[in-house]
């Protein structure tokens, strides 16, 4: 009786865990960079008096500042295993089928492109390109004013992902 409880339990977490959303936020207007996995975990992009880059972890309540650059890699031996041409290329094929599947999994929740080269005759050339993207899908601006803004909120659910890969 207690192991079909335990069983059941975490059966039931890990159906959870396959359907909380997880979001991926870059917003350069208000200088948001997120990952966000549900209401357990978020991980921002934050900048610091002393470092560049300073990642902010919150794991339900317990909260960690990481410096990456400050992190040691170690390097791994790196083995020279020639494969056949053919081969390469058949695993490239595979790979890039496999990413635009997880890649249509994801829904842009949403997104905003506005652009300034700085060069209006470039500005004016890629008027039109902005306005036929506007057409099918929205969001891409050009201006003469200066500003370069980019809005991109995408979420997904693991389940989603997996389903891609095992191809239901």
């Amino acid at each position: 009786m207690v192991l079909t409880v335990i069983l059941l339990v975490l059966f039931v977490g890990i159906v959870l865990l396959l359907l909380i959303p997880v979001e991926l936020c870059i917003d350069t207007r208000t200088d948001q960079y997120y990952l966000k996995i549900g209401h357990l975990a978020k991980a921002s992009v934050q900048s610091h008096e002393t470092e560049i880059v300073c990642v902010k972890l919150n794991i339900i309540g317990y909260q960690r500042l990481l410096f990456p650059l400050q992190m040691q890699m170690k390097k791994k031996a790196k083995q020279n295993k020639k494969k056949s041409k053919r081969k390469r290329i058949d695993e490239l094929q595979g790979n890039f089928k496999k990413g635009l599947k997880v890649m249509k999994s994801f829904k842009v929740r949403e997104f905003l492109i506005d652009v300034d080269t700085g060069d209006c005759i470039y500005n004016s050339k890629l008027y039109p390109v902005a306005a036929l993207l506007n057409y099918r899908y929205g969001g891409c601006h050009v201006n003469f004013q200066g500003r370069n803004q980019l809005v991109l909120r995408i979420e997904n659910r693991p389940i989603y992902i997996l389903r891609s890969f095992i191809n239901l």
